[in-house]
């Protein structure tokens, strides 16, 4: 048995149930871990509401780190006791322990922690696809980041400050701009003091930026147009305000011969050869420092209600983690 999160209906907090599971032993191709750390991301909200639907009951959670307790047949490369973590799911990462497909894990290098690994696996490996894969972003480019203080932002600002790309990072308060600009965010904008789209104009000197990086959605969808030059790329990955609405080809042409995307990770990290190059350039930044966890918060895995509604409410800044 193994302890759980269970979601058997959509809705608010509240719907995060404590109970058990039988997990039973793992079956060909998969192993049993036992989790030490589980990562807390904003899908998993959008999980339990029902934005993105799915069969219930279920069990949350697409990243966590832990230690291999029993190997199924046909697993090769890793053995009970392998300290091991997974970016990308498939769900149930809100358990003591779970049986997942050896083909999703990765192991941990010796320098990388249990709980820096469950804060920065899925996020350092989403910004590795956005930065590295779906836009390259290049030395002397400057991009815009909205949310740059949340867990992914500050990120976002490490990883991409460390290859000389200047990032303009939206904000909700003074404190959290110093947060992201102690985290490498050259520019920060007080979102709900200041139009965001024109500071980035005059920030780069009415050029625009070439790409933004939009996890907010709907508030800020159409601003972030405003804020591109001509041919360049809006990635709206993120709902927290809200889906974007339907959005006519048209005004993309009006705006600059725009390209617009909506990325996931999962597709980025489908096939194992791109899981392993995506975990490792994550550790290859964790190892040269130029990313580091910055673990805020801290929640029991029987209190994830409670941090469902700190990050909902945009209570925490950083990384927040579930501790089994």
């Amino acid at each position: 048995m193994s302890n759980a999160i269970i979601v058997n209906e959509f809705g608010g907090p509240e719907v995060l149930k404590f109970g058990s599971l039988d997990i039973g032993a793992p079956e060909r191709g998969t192993v049993r871990i036992r989790h030490t750390a589980i990562g807390l991301n904003f899908i998993d909200i959008y999980h339990r509401t029902g934005l993105y639907p799915l069969p219930t009951p279920f069990v949350p959670g697409l990243e966590a780190a832990g230690m291999i307790e029993a190997v199924g047949d046909g697993v090769t490369g890793f053995s009970i006791g392998d300290r091991i973590a997974y970016p990308a799911g498939p769900l149930g990462a809100y358990a003591e322990s779970r049986v997942i497909p050896a083909a999703n894990i990765v192991k941990l290098p010796d320098d990388v922690s249990d709980e820096d690994a469950a804060a920065l696996m899925l996020k350092g490996c989403t910004v590795e696809f956005l930065t590295e894969r779906l836009f390259a972003a290049k030395a002397g480019d400057a991009v815009l980041w909205h949310a740059a203080a949340g867990g992914l932002g500050l990120i976002a600002c490490q990883w991409l400050s460390s290859k000389g790309v200047s990032v303009i990072g939206t904000v909700g308060s003074k404190e959290k701009a110093a947060l992201a600009r102690a985290n490498g965010c050259a520019h920060t904008i007080l979102y709900r003091e200041e139009d965001f789209t024109k500071r980035v104009r005059e920030i780069t000197g009415g050029k625009g930026v070439p790409v933004v990086y939009d996890s907010v959605g709907k508030d800020t969808f159409m601003g972030s147009l405003d804020c591109l030059s001509p041919r360049g790329m809006m990635v709206t990955f993120g709902n927290a305000t809200g889906a974007v609405p339907a959005v006519e080809p048209g005004i993309l042409a009006q705006k600059g011969s725009l390209m617009l995307t909506r990325p996931t990770l999962m597709h980025y990290v489908a096939t194992r050869e791109d899981l392993e190059l995506s975990t490792s350039r994550v550790f290859e930044m964790i190892a040269s420092g130029a990313i580091k966890a910055d673990i805020n918060q801290r929640f029991a895995l029987q209190d994830a209600a409670k941090a469902h509604e700190a990050l909902a409410g945009r209570a925490t800044t950083g990384q927040t983690i579930l501790v089994p």
